[in-house]
């Protein structure tokens, strides 16, 4: 049985989602769990209900407004710390935290270091394609200005990934641009396009924003300025749509009874497009399988996110990416 390393104190609803979310876990899946965090704090939340459970002692929290590099040197008794060292040490496969995200890409990249090869570790996420298949995004966020040869690894990391752990055979990878044509974007984006074209990858070209969802492509690869900006606007697009449905159909009498008739579609839509499904962001390019789950993350998103990890670290991905860049020296 797997063990995961759980970081108990970060996270807006830390510790209680956390605990919870790591029970859930312990129940439904098969894996054992180190929670790490303050043991007076955790030891009441979970009382006698810890089968598959163990406490590792943390004094410390790295907060939300903590400088990263600095946090991650200072804070060496942190949650997030300590869970990065269960991990470094062997005493955990994988490791999962809802909490500062600049700490802990600084502490991947410190505490358990690159793949051989990958120059700079992407931010991922999974979102859902019009046809129900996932569609993987990377990077939203952990890396800005980023050269061609980033881009290149972020799709072959995406690409295992995709086949790894979302089962999707062949990935089709694309290249956000503003245009589909080979000729645009920045030069960096163009000079990718080139790379990707002779990599060995299953290259779609260019892929604009607005078709992202439309199932032309499995791996999205962006920079993570636009792959930030595009999934932040994503998510407003999503909430004010939903807001204005709700007023909507809340008008008069005539669209509340219409609104009973589609509640269970709705519910279903807003389901595929809920964070918590899809449980976290695998931080790939890491010596180490690392879940970033969201920061309002509850108890549901918790468990989900110790699913991601379970089968991130299952699927060997490290070793497959570290397998693939190989593959793509000898080509190159």
């Amino acid at each position: 049985m797997m063990t995961i390393a759980v970081d108990a104190m970060g996270g807006d609803q830390a510790p209680h989602a956390t605990v919870e979310g790591a029970l859930l876990a312990a129940q439904e899946l098969s894996v054992r769990i180190l929670l790490v965090g303050q043991r007076g704090v955790l030891e009441p939340l979970l009382g006698k209900r810890c089968p598959g459970i163990e406490i590792v002692d943390a004094s410390e929290v790295i907060g939300a407004a903590d400088q990263p590099v600095m946090a991650v040197r200072h804070k060496r008794d942190s949650s997030m710390v300590v869970a990065l060292g269960l991990v470094k040490s062997g005493r955990a496969a994988a490791m999962v935290s809802a909490g500062n995200t600049g700490a802990l890409l600084a502490g991947g990249l410190l505490i358990l270091g690159r793949i051989k090869g990958i120059d700079r570790p992407a931010l991922t996420v999974v979102l859902p394609g019009i046809d129900g298949n996932p569609i993987l995004v990377l990077d939203v966020g952990a890396n800005t200005d980023v050269r061609a040869r980033n881009l290149l690894e972020f799709a072959l990391m995406g690409s295992v990934y995709a086949e790894r752990v979302l089962g999707v055979k062949s990935p089709r990878v694309a290249l956000l641009n503003i245009g589909t044509e080979e000729s645009k974007g920045t030069e960096q984006v163009k000079l990718a396009y080139k790379l990707l074209s002779k990599s060995g990858l299953n290259f779609a070209g260019n892929v604009e924003a607005r078709d992202v969802f439309d199932g032309r492509a499995d791996v999205v690869v962006a920079d993570g300025f636009p792959g930030n900006v595009m999934l932040k606007t994503i998510e407003g697009v999503a909430a004010t749509l939903f807001s204005m449905i709700k007023r909507e159909v809340s008008a008069d009498l005539r669209s509340k009874a219409g609104a009973l008739l589609l509640k269970p579609y709705l519910k279903r839509v807003s389901s595929k497009l809920d964070y918590s499904e899809y449980g976290g962001a695998p931080v790939l390019g890491l010596a180490a399988p690392c879940i970033k789950c969201h920061g309002s993350s509850g108890s549901r998103a918790i468990k989900n996110g110790i699913g991601v990890a379970l089968r991130f670290a299952e699927a060997k991905v490290v070793e497959q990416v570290a397998g693939a860049l190989a593959g793509q020296e000898q080509r190159s």
